[in-house]
């Protein structure tokens, strides 16, 4: 069976179209830079697993295992983070084009507002890297907030709606310390139409996932 390989997807989007929300530089370093390193890494980890089984060597292994799970979800979030972006004042932009979610958002937890400000402490209150997720519990849709460590995926059961990359290196260079302002101002570039999408079709959980890569 031949090793799978991946390639670094294009963005939906010119690398300026999320200012001044995000800013050129920062897709830049954050797409070609960071995105690339990910896939290059969990290209190179997938091969030496290729060679480690064919060699029977249990102990390597194993020690590729978080190689791949590191390298494989940075790649996995990544390709999700893209799709989930939209340039602010579009269509996508707003919460109207996703009707369906933003009932579930309301149902679950009693208006849009206090669902955003839920979503902003939980991405606030992770320490280090990681990531803020709006999930869907399946197979019953119900909505929650998680987060994960590091470049940690969304698994199943959980279907991913969207997230929010809280590396340092997704807002630092614009944002600098003020961490609060790139967590307020994100919501000005999610896309909810895609997040509609993914809340209204992805009800197996995998569909996404494989899509993602």
């Amino acid at each position: 069976m031949a090793t799978p390989t991946y390639t670094l997807p294009p963005l939906p989007y010119a690398y300026d179209a999320l200012e001044p929300v995000i800013s050129r530089q920062i897709m830049e370093l954050h797409h070609q830079k960071h995105h690339q390193t990910y896939i290059t890494n969990l290209n190179a980890a997938l091969a030496a697993q290729a060679k480690a089984i064919q060699a029977n060597d249990v102990p390597q292994l194993i020690s590729l295992q978080q190689k791949i799970k590191f390298n494989g979800g940075g790649h996995i979030n990544h390709s999700l983070f893209w799709k989930n972006l939209t340039p602010p004042g579009s269509a996508e932009s707003s919460l109207d084009a996703a009707p369906t979610l933003k009932q579930a958002i309301a149902t679950r937890w009693g208006s849009t507002e206090k669902f955003i400000e839920a979503f902003k402490a939980a991405l606030l209150g992770i320490q280090g890297s990681g990531w803020g997720w709006l999930v869907a519990n399946a197979p019953n849709g119900k909505l929650d907030i998680v987060t994960t460590k590091d470049q940690d995926p969304v698994t199943e059961p959980q279907i991913p709606i969207f997230g929010v990359d809280m590396w340092e290196h997704a807002y630092y260079l614009q944002y600098l310390n003020n961490k609060g302002g790139y967590v307020s101002e994100i919501w000005k570039v999610i896309n909810w139409a895609v997040a509609e999408e993914r809340y209204k079709n992805g009800v197996d959980g995998s569909a996404i996932l494989k899509a993602a890569i």
